[in-house]
């Protein structure tokens, strides 16, 4: 629970707004996807730094963990798309416990099927859709499959309970390289604080620009304050 939120910067492009939110309710996910931009794009950084994206704020989103999340992993989903307000909040969905089953008076959570599969998962994969993905069950189908391969892929690596064969097919079916693995692992297990909230500075003294001019203030108390700082409580 500890781990459960995360804090990035994205660039998007404001004009394919209505563009994106008029799509079918099929695409809209994709659609969304593709509203933002990446940070890494020569061009992108070039238009950003030309409308007065500070370097700070595209340092931020080079850096973000929510573009990895929804961007370049494709693991995050938006809540209720369907309501076609593009929100820039987004949500992992949840990958279950381990299935088990009780056996000559034991629990046990071995043998076949030990993760369990999408088809006899706890939470049906059609309601998750109807939650991240405006009833598009491969978008859903497609992000556990990579959460699923993550956890065969630690669990063969430290527990040795899977075998290098399915993890070598949740790997083709997945569609996730060992390295990809890693990094997901990493992020979502042992993120340290400045991984997990990534905010540029807020860069003050560039509002108080829009109104007044910073020099008048900065000898009284500092770029970007109005009042005169006083001694006492």
């Amino acid at each position: 629970m500890g781990r459960i939120r995360y804090l990035g910067v994205v660039l998007y492009d404001a004009d394919r707004i209505h563009e994106i939110a008029s799509a079918d309710e099929s695409e809209l996910v994709t659609k969304q996807r593709e509203l933002i931009l990446n940070p890494f794009d020569p061009a992108i950084i070039e238009q950003a730094e030309k409308d007065g994206v500070h370097a700070s704020v595209i340092e931020a989103a080079q850096k973000s963990p929510v573009y990895k999340f929804v961007k370049e992993w494709e693991l995050a989903l938006p809540l209720h798309p369907e309501f076609r307000t593009l929100p820039m909040l987004f949500y992992v969905p949840p990958l279950l416990p381990v299935l088990g089953k009780a056996q000559n008076g034991t629990y046990e959570v071995t043998g076949d099927g030990f993760f369990g599969s999408l088809d006899n998962a706890r939470v049906p994969v059609q309601y998750m859709a109807k939650l991240f993905t405006a009833g598009n069950e491969e978008l859903v189908k497609e992000t556990y499959r990579k959460l699923m391969a993550v956890r065969l892929y630690k669990r063969a690596e430290q527990m040795g309970e899977v075998g290098n064969s399915e993890v070598k097919s949740a790997l083709a079916e997945a569609g996730v390289t060992p390295e990809k693995w890693e990094a997901i692992y990493r992020l979502t297990s042992l993120p340290t604080f400045e991984e997990r909230f990534v905010v540029p500075p807020m860069h003050r003294e560039y509002a108080i620009a829009l109104m007044e001019d910073p020099a008048a203030h900065k000898g009284a108390a500092g770029v970007g304050f109005h009042t005169k700082p006083e001694r006492g409580l």
